[in-house]
């Protein structure tokens, strides 16, 4: 088999492997949620939590703060919209479906794992009550002086502070790691992220990241975001 086709299998298997996985942990070790609870009236923080604790919090944490070290970053306080827009993304293959994007393949499955859309709601509205965490730097060699040089075409969309607009669909980057932040850059400059057509607000981003040199050039925006906290 060709490297290429090889990559490909991985890419395809990587979600249904999962989906099998975590499907039989959530059937096996969540809590589950009463019938009642189970129509759109339901969409609260505490059904959210119910869900978020049977498939989120294994890599991303009870307290939503993340694990570097399964590619999970830190979500807590996170805005509701953005969580639900990523949801939406992975169930629907628009992100997490290229095979370069490990991570993304094995979030996918665990966005499907949600049952209905009033459970992405529900877990989406959790999640933006979570408190936020300022997770510890962990990338070096950032120049955060030349960062903010760099930061000032970022400045449009995601604030002099960092903190988003949601008009522009960009999230705050100061709640979110920033081994994460330098990975996903990364990803928007290669195409692994943001080349689906689909991804309209991705495609914004794509251009800026490849407007970045090189990874360095990435760490050093990434040190001045830091400096926003």
């Amino acid at each position: 088999m060709s490297n290429v086709a090889s990559r490909w299998s991985v890419g395809w298997a990587a979600p249904i492997l999962g989906l099998a996985i975590f499907g039989i942990v959530g059937a096996c070790r969540g809590t589950t949620i009463p019938a009642s609870a189970r129509s759109a009236d339901a969409v609260t923080p505490e059904r959210g939590e119910v869900l978020y604790s049977n498939y989120c919090a294994q890599c991303h944490k009870a307290d939503g703060h993340g694990q570097e070290s399964v590619g999970a970053p830190s979500i807590a306080g996170l805005p509701q919209w953005y969580v639900k827009t990523q949801l939406m993304n992975f169930r629907q293959g628009i992100r997490g479906a290229h095979f370069d994007d490990i991570e993304g393949l094995r979030m996918r499955p665990m966005s499907l794992s949600l049952p209905a859309q009033e459970d992405v709601d529900a877990v989406s509205l959790y999640v933006g009550t979570m408190r936020p965490v300022a997770p510890a730097p962990s990338v070096q060699g950032g120049d955060a002086g030349h960062g903010s040089q760099l930061f000032t075409t970022c400045q449009a969309c995601h604030g002099t502070d960092g903190k988003g607009n949601e008009a522009m669909g960009a999230p705050p980057l100061t709640v979110q790691p920033d081994w994460y932040l330098v990975r996903q850059l990364g990803k928007f400059k290669n195409g692994v992220r943001g080349a689906d057509p689909r991804d309209v607000k991705g495609a914004t981003m794509r251009p800026m990241a490849q407007g970045l040199a090189d990874e360095q050039a990435m760490k050093d925006v990434v040190g001045h975001v830091m400096t926003l906290r």
